[in-house]
């Protein structure tokens, strides 16, 4: 495994240029890799998509829906029973159906609103941010400190270090959903 050292760029002119640079600073064409990095839960990691088997946010959703039903059809049977005297029977019952489904549509924009955060909390490093990126495998810690000189020189944002096998141009075993370690 080698440090690998890496930036994100707005533009693949910059990238360019940035690849230049690392380059003339002496890193080897093979051991720098360039590529677009997709939004946050837009990777494809699993076959029907995203990057998660299961949404953070669906975590109490039945639950939610079933009390949120339960009590929309509760107090729609009420509000029902006051026009016994002009629809019958058959007031009690729709306005059940309509709470229920009024309640539940409810429950789920509250938890919408709530967005309980995961684990980790507030402590925890953002996602990596889409954009270009450019890395570059660093041979030592002269070739990892020119490395970074280059990048903050260039502009570069969001620079991380991280280890990994950069070949051919290609980083191999690059995750774009880990969470990146600032360098």
């Amino acid at each position: 495994m080698s440090t690998i050292i890496a930036g994100h760029f707005q533009l693949q002119d910059e990238i360019a240029e940035a690849r230049i640079a690392l380059l003339d600073a002496g890193c080897a064409p093979d051991r720098i890799s360039s590529f677009y990095v997709n939004p946050p839960g837009q990777h494809d990691v699993y076959p029907l998509g995203g990057d998660r088997d299961k949404s953070p946010g669906a975590k109490e959703s039945d639950e939610g829906v079933v009390k949120g039903g339960a009590v929309g059809a509760v107090a729609g049977a009420v509000a029902g029973s006051a026009t016994i005297p002009a629809t019958g029977p058959l007031g009690p019952v729709v306005g059940a159906l309509v709470g229920a489904h009024v309640g539940s549509l409810y429950s789920l924009h509250k938890m919408k609103e709530a967005g309980a955060p995961e684990q980790g909390g507030e402590n925890q490093r953002p996602p990596r941010k889409a954009g270009m990126m450019i890395a570059v495998a660093v041979a030592d810690a002269q070739q990892e400190a020119q490395a970074l000189a280059t990048l903050r020189r260039l502009g570069a944002h969001d620079i991380e270090r991280a280890e990994g096998h950069i070949e051919a141009g290609d980083w191999a075993d690059f995750n774009p959903t880990s969470l990146p370690a600032p360098a």
